[in-house]
């Protein structure tokens, strides 16, 4: 059973093809990093896998169940067992930590207790036990990384979609969370798809690289040594 399928995908912006027939598939607890250049489609892929946008053709399958056939969702973003990670990670600067990270919690209804439990078993989970009422402006751009990775975690999606989150960090703190992010992988068995232009990162954190060119896979740059990572 594939975890995501993707099936002669099309999808244009303003008459410009983003993705161009694209096929692909990406196991249950995979780690997929989609690698290319600015502007080759790779985060319009995570939009289309999280149902932020419609493809205009071909379809997209999430265990195996269609979730979006041209010009429509079947399954909207929320009923897809999906979290996402952006590059700006989107934290509520007026909210604590705390707040943060049992904010997609209360939008599912979870019970305060139950919320208040999830809630300190993520911010344990990725290191930050001691920073329950902090707010996102007196943390260091590793620490609000680490609450993005909470906050998104926390409702248990089955698949994490992470867009270039470690681009504005410094070498160090890039090194860290790359480990951090192997280490949460090994121990909840999410599905990763965790898009990149860095060569080293993407490296370091696929099973597989898919390159991508002109919205579409480019095979002949995939079978490039220095992108492959050894079993």
């Amino acid at each position: 059973m594939s975890m995501i399928t993707f099936r002669s995908v099309c999808k244009d912006y303003d008459g410009y093809r983003v993705i161009n027939n694209l096929s692909l598939q990406i196991e249950a607890k995979e780690r997929v990093v989609l690698f290319g250049p600015s502007g080759c489609g790779k985060s319009t892929v995570l939009h289309l896998i999280a149902g932020f946008v419609i493809p205009d053709s071909g379809e997209i399958l999430i265990d195996d169940e269609v979730v979006a056939t041209a010009k429509k969702n079947r399954r909207e973003p929320g009923q897809r067992g999906i979290g996402m990670v952006f590059q700006d990670l989107a934290l509520w600067p007026h909210m604590t930590v705390a707040e943060n990270i049992e904010f997609g919690l209360r939008a599912k209804h979870i019970p305060p207790p139950k919320r208040r439990q999830r809630t300190r078993e993520m911010v344990n989970l990725v290191g930050l036990g001691d920073y329950l009422n902090a707010k996102p402006g007196e943390l260091s751009g590793g620490q609000q990384q680490r609450v993005a990775l909470a906050r998104t975690l926390a409702v248990a999606p089955t698949i994490l979609l992470m867009d270039e989150p470690l681009s504005t960090l410094d070498e160090a703190l890039n090194l860290q969370l790359r480990t951090e992010i192997l280490r949460l992988h090994s121990e909840l068995g999410f599905t990763l798809v965790y898009v990149t232009h860095d060569r080293e990162e993407a490296k370091a954190l696929g099973d597989r690289i898919i390159v991508l060119r002109h919205g579409r896979t480019d095979d002949a740059v995939s079978a490039d040594a220095t992108l492959r990572t050894a079993h």
